[in-house]
């Protein structure tokens, strides 16, 4: 008979479980009658790159007869470069994709093969031996073997992708090498449901256009994001029950 401490052992699993599916329901339960909350702007990491510049060191100081002149080049004047190029400038990211992929394998495979052993004569031997043999067995046919085998598959992929967005991204810092790393969020919600769209990378100074805009393709390590939360995602996810019954079941 098991002892109590290994039948509580056994149990804490189990106990685990279904606390941890109660305090999950309890979270579901209080959005009830509430749409999703939005993430507070100035907690993210964009709000700071904004508030915490990059301080650049000029290495020529400005004349102080050069400062109303339209001609400077500076950023805000006439014929400046508003591109973003430092910690804390805001860009425009691109995000037209629009991939389709399409693939079809077929295989086949077929064998047979077959063997025949017969000894009708040899030098009276196999007379001599079907005498003993069992009523209906010769040596004339001694033995026969036919076999075959046959396997085909065939297997196709389908698959079209396309999103096109427009999101603000910020600078969030400089690598020393003048990469910058870029990161943007946005949310929408329209009524009961949340769309969120995230997009991080890294970009070079020079991919950014005229427009202060760079497309999607050109930003490395790119992670695009694209999702929601609120009722009607909520209702297109399995139940945790359904979850874990799919975990656990062999079948």
């Amino acid at each position: 008979m098991p002892c109590p401490r290994t039948r509580a052992a056994a149990r804490l699993p189990v106990l685990i479980l279904c606390a941890a599916a109660a305090l999950s329901g309890c979270a579901r339960v209080a959005n009830v009658g509430q749409p999703p909350r939005m993430s507070e702007p100035r907690a993210t990491e964009e709000f700071q790159a904004m508030t915490e510049p990059q301080i650049i060191f000029p290495d020529q100081p400005v004349r102080p007869d050069a400062s109303a002149s339209l001609w400077t080049n500076q950023p805000m004047s006439l014929v400046g470069d508003r591109r973003a190029s430092t910690r804390g400038d805001i860009l425009t990211v691109v995000i037209e994709i629009d991939d389709r992929a399409e693939m079809s394998n077929s295989s086949g495979r077929q064998r047979a093969a077959g063997e025949k052993v017969s000894i009708p004569s040899l030098a009276g031997l196999p007379q001599r031996i079907d005498e003993i043999l069992p009523e209906g067995a010769s040596m004339e046919e001694l033995a026969e073997a036919k076999s075959s085998s046959s396997y085909k598959g065939s297997g196709s992929i389908s698959r079209r992708d396309k999103l096109t967005l427009r999101v603000a991204a910020t600078i969030v810092d400089t690598l020393p090498n003048g990469i910058l790393r870029i990161q943007g969020t946005q949310e929408v919600r329209v009524n009961y449901e949340m769309r969120e769209l995230t997009v991080s990378g890294f970009v070079r100074p020079s991919d950014v256009d005229r427009r202060n805009e760079i497309a999607y393709d050109r930003i490395a390590g790119a992670r695009i994001s694209y999702g929601g939360r609120g009722q009607i995602s909520d209702v297109q996810q399995p139940r945790y029950g359904q979850q874990l019954a799919d975990i656990a079941l062999p079948y």
